[in-house]
């Protein structure tokens, strides 16, 4: 294992969405992570898809029945040589289960107790059900995302899951090692959907109650209300990003496109953005998004093409930083932010639930007669 958390033992009670964003990012940073699956999901298990799995990577996984005695005493041994345990459960279950921040810090104090929730752990909402979508909705994010007049768009789960998410508590747990190295004490890091989703629109919360930001969607600087923070469509169906905010930006824009300054309409004023807005659809749709690449290539005009997941990894300047890394024929958005000391890596390929039960088990010093008394009486697959 290589990178700067070498050496931290992460135990991962598995969940969805989140909880495996935020295994994935410390795995990418050398840390070693176990994932105890359930028994129903590695009966299901499929070896042949594991590899493709992307969020799965760099763990090491073990079937366990939770529910069970033996089971749970299979992940407080984990837990005893572990440096932090995560987990996406909803308020109260990981304490039903025996496996909760008191039982597990009995056994060892210096644990960081990482926990994911959509509501938080308090609040007239943290015993509901909730996804992604509803999380951004009431932090006020999904409100800012859409065209003027249109309904909100959720920008797929990226915001609450995986940004106010799963990178939120892998950032809490990184600060709880750098503290428990200090103070030999493990604690509780409590991370929220709806709290980091919130902090991620911090900049745009301070705009509003200063009066650059208005709550009507889609008029906003930022929010494809001005003309050159847009996307236009091309000739060829396709679109090009435009973000020429700064005034030498917007006359390489210009200059690019072809259009003299002064028989444009004034883009400092609000009033004349629509009439700007049709001058530059107008113009993008006389070529090709390749084409209009082309043109921007050497221009500081902040315009770039719209790529699809497809098409990105194949982008010139991604393959130049390696933004992508191809694995044994499955792609993968390489580890990121990069390190020149002690850089991150891709640990290990994705695994299937159950794959390392057997290992893991002979690590925690469980002999064969022992591990197959725990297969047989239906605690581990």
């Amino acid at each position: 294992m290589s990178g700067p958390l070498s050496g931290v033992k992460v135990v991962e009670l598995a969940s969805i969405g989140p909880i495996p964003f935020c295994g994935m990012v410390l795995s990418d940073m050398g840390c070693d992570v176990v994932r105890v699956d359930k028994l129903a999901d590695a009966a299901f298990a499929d070896p042949s898809r594991a590899p493709g799995t992307v969020l799965d990577r760099g763990r090491r996984s073990i079937a366990v029945d939770l529910k069970s005695d033996a089971g749970r005493e299979i992940v407080l041994r984990l837990v005893d040589e572990a440096d932090v345990l995560i987990e996406g459960y909803r308020p109260g279950v990981s304490e039903r289960l025996g496996v909760g921040p008191d039982d597990c810090r009995a056994r060892n104090p210096r644990l960081v107790y990482g926990r994911m929730t959509g509501w938080g752990r308090e609040g007239p909402l943290a015993d509901r059900a909730g996804h992604d979508i509803d999380y951004i909705a009431v932090a006020g994010a999904l409100s800012a995302f859409g065209k003027a007049g249109g309904p909100p768009v959720p920008p797929l789960n990226v915001v609450g899951d995986f940004g106010g998410g799963g990178l939120l508590l892998a950032y809490g747990i990184a600060c709880a090692l750098v503290e428990a190295s200090r103070s030999g004490q493990g604690q509780v890091v409590d991370a929220a959907m709806v709290d980091g989703t919130a902090m991620l629109m911090a900049p745009f919360y301070a705009a509003r109650q200063i009066g650059f930001w208005s709550d009507e969607r889609g008029t906003n600087m930022l929010d494809t209300g001005s003309p050159y923070y847009d996307t236009y469509e091309c000739s060829d169906g396709q679109y090009v990003a435009v973000g020429a905010i700064e005034p030498q930006f917007y006359a390489e824009l210009l200059d690019g496109l072809g259009l003299d300054p002064a028989a444009l309409p004034n883009r400092d004023d609000r009033e004349q953005w629509e009439a700007l807005r049709a001058v530059f659809t107008a113009t993008f749709r006389t070529r090709t998004r390749d084409a209009w690449a082309e043109v921007f290539a050497d221009r500081d005009a902040c315009v770039a093409p719209v790529l699809s997941l497809a098409e990105a990894p194949e982008h010139p300047h991604n393959v130049a930083r390696s933004t992508f890394v191809e694995v044994d024929g499955v792609l993968h958005p390489a580890p990121a932010p990069r390190l020149d000391r002690t850089p991150g890596a891709l640990a290990v390929k994705a695994c299937y639930a159950g794959q390392h039960t057997d290992d893991v088990l002979r690590e925690l010093k469980y002999g064969d007669a022992e591990i197959a008394e725990l297969r047989t009486g239906a605690v581990v697959a």
